[in-house]
């Protein structure tokens, strides 16, 4: 530390500081007060974007029976309540028996989420789609996405499903043992029990 021998000496080297860094300091104040700023528009920016997407996402499920509606939001919406908005498109495109469309919707929701709670719900989905549709290799792929967890019997039971389709006796006893053992709800325990006992018949 330098040593002043007086209040001049001092001043000078103030001076000579803020000379050689004070380009350094502004510039470094401003792009802190910048970033800040910055900071507060994006958050902003984010909650306005996610008030609107849901006070839309609202409306359209108000008027859920306006397909070509529910079409427009979920592809104005790249968020989660797009997908949430494509999944009640989906359910409502299975009742009217346009499986190719439901199925279409559905693989937009799984590439436009990464909520690991909801691809394997949209996942189980697309499965039972695609079991309707006979396409049981697509099926088997889907639910491979679909480990162990919470979803795991039910995606072990539609497994089981596609297996007795494809006429893998085996494979489906196989299947609905595992969707029994990891503990099912006591409806899906008591379906998979009539299904073991149709196997064995």
């Amino acid at each position: 530390m330098e040593i002043y021998n007086n209040e001049d000496e001092q001043l000078d080297a103030v001076r000579n500081f803020f000379r050689e860094n004070g380009k350094a300091i502004v510039v470094g104040v401003v792009l802190g007060i910048g970033g800040l700023f910055g900071w507060r528009y994006w958050q902003s920016h984010q909650h306005t974007s996610l008030t609107t997407a849901s006070v839309s996402f609202d409306n359209a499920m108000l008027q859920s029976e306006n397909t070509a509606g529910l079409e427009a939001f979920v592809q104005a919406n790249g968020n989660t309540y797009g997908v949430f908005g494509a999944l009640k498109l989906a359910q409502d495109l299975v009742e009217k028996g346009d499986f190719a469309k439901a199925k279409q919707q559905l693989q937009w929701a799984q590439t436009h989420t990464k909520d690991d709670n909801l691809l394997p719900a949209i996942n189980l989905r697309l499965a039972r789609i695609q079991l309707q549709e006979k396409q049981f290799d697509d099926a088997l792929k889907t639910l491979d996405a679909v480990q162990k967890g919470g979803w795991f019997a039910q995606a072990q039971a539609i497994r089981g499903d596609v297996l007795v389709a494809k006429g893998d006796t085996k494979g489906a006893r196989d299947a609905y043992t595992q969707a029994f053992e990891d503990n099912p709800s006591p409806v899906l325990k008591e379906l998979l029990r009539i299904k073991l006992n149709n196997l064995a018949a």
